[in-house]
């Protein structure tokens, strides 16, 4: 069924989120001053992305995606659900240490929930679907966050220069990353304070009274301490600050996360894209459920090397972030005010607008993408020609070796 139809995605309120970014792009307004934290773009079951048709009417994305499949015939019909979740996120505040399980881990845990009984509503739930969770994101301006370990000589230059982590060095000289990882994640609370408490104190003048420098791993830390330590203690999230690199994306750059890898979102605005799936496994940073012993099931102990993704070019004005999932593909159309692309997809894509305004068109119709409508949805064989009104920047969301 070939066409073009505006989409309308799925808000989140989670509470890291800022307050404008969304509003503004979205055209909504914020009188109750909420956090606008995500905006969804797919068909999971925790999404209530919608598509309007021609004449107005608007339907759930994923059952109207389902009908077209059953009613569907040929050689290459319409899968009945999107297999990535595209988003914009809007973080404010940092959000928690996390990781994500492999597909079989996912298949496994979730089939083991399910037996045991914990509905898929409960705040003790962990495995929410039965996906795996590979995600890239690419940033609309500059990003921080926190990306798999720390190779050995940079982890031990930076307990070495911090006095109230120094006691860890030898178990990390003996045990490696995973026993340095699991010792402190399976620490008391009392532990826990003892530690990082006196270091909580040391460094809270370094965000509230002197210049403050994101690319120093305390900076994060205070703001972690004066956030998320609460009537029980010091958040136990704050050594994955120091034990994790921390890296700074420019606008346009990116970086991929797969199964295993422990990451945290610390400030910025990003597109991201992921398999469909929302399985997250908890270490810290958050006021959301923490599984300990879930998450070390998952976590990758091992030395990250930090491979930031540029996009490589496809033509002018045209770039691909090129990832090992199975699952997806994101591409970006940058295009100059009165300049147009065409094209011709092969499979369902999701348009993403970030910047500027733009006519996408087919030969049935035609909508108007900007502030307020930055979303559309394209179905296999549709011949597409975005023509952009003013310079204007558009994620193509689609899967791998379909984009033309």
């Amino acid at each position: 069924m070939p066409g073009i139809f505006r989409l309308k995605g799925s808000i989140k309120h989670y509470d890291w989120g800022g307050k404008n970014f969304l509003p503004s792009l979205l055209h909504v307004t914020n009188p109750a001053s909420l956090p606008f934290a995500e905006y969804w773009l797919g068909t999971h079951p925790h999404d209530t992305c919608m598509i309007q048709l021609p004449g107005g009417e608007v339907r759930l994305l994923r059952d109207f995606m389902k009908e077209c499949a059953s009613d569907e015939q040929g050689a290459h019909p319409i899968k009945s659900q999107l297999s990535y979740l595209i988003k914009i996120l809007d973080v404010k505040d940092m959000l928690s240490i996390q990781v994500h399980p492999s597909k079989k881990a996912a298949e496994r845990e979730f089939a083991r929930e399910n037996v045991e009984g914990v509905p898929l509503g409960s705040s003790r739930r962990n495995y929410k679907d039965d996906n795996h969770k590979p995600e890239l994101m690419v940033a609309l301006g500059d990003f921080w966050l926190l990306h798999g370990f720390k190779p050995p000589g940079q982890l031990r230059k930076i307990l070495t220069a911090t006095p109230e982590l120094t006691s860890l060095l030898p178990i990390f000289d003996h045990s490696g990353y995973e026993g340095l990882y699991a010792g402190v994640m399976k620490l008391s609370q009392t532990e826990v304070n003892q530690m990082l408490q006196p270091l909580a104190d040391r460094i809270q003048k370094l965000y509230s009274e002197e210049k403050p420098d994101p690319a120093r791993e305390d900076y994060w830390a205070a703001r972690a301490a004066a956030m998320y330590s609460g009537k029980q203690g010091v958040d136990r999230g704050i050594f994955s600050i120091y034990f994790f690199n921390l890296v700074q994306l420019k606008k346009g750059e990116g970086i991929f996360q797969d199964a295993g890898l422990p990451h945290a979102y610390l400030e910025g605005q990003n597109v991201e894209i992921m398999a469909s799936s929302d399985n997250v496994l908890r270490g810290g940073l958050t006021n959301k459920h923490i599984d300990v012993n879930e998450l070390l099931k998952h976590v990758s102990c091992e030395a990250t090397e930090v491979k930031i993704l540029k996009g490589v070019p496809e033509g002018e004005g045209k770039k691909v972030y090129q990832t090992s999932a199975p699952d997806f593909e994101l591409h970006v159309f940058e295009i100059n005010a009165g300049s147009s692309v065409n094209f011709r997809p092969t499979t369902t894509e999701i348009l993403l607008l970030t910047e500027g305004s733009a006519k996408a068109e087919e030969t049935n119709n035609s909508i108007t993408m900007g502030q307020g409508d930055p979303a559309a949805i394209l179905f296999k064989g549709t011949d597409v020609k975005i023509t952009a009104f003013q310079d204007t920047k558009i994620f193509r969301a689609t899967l791998p070796g379909a984009a033309n």
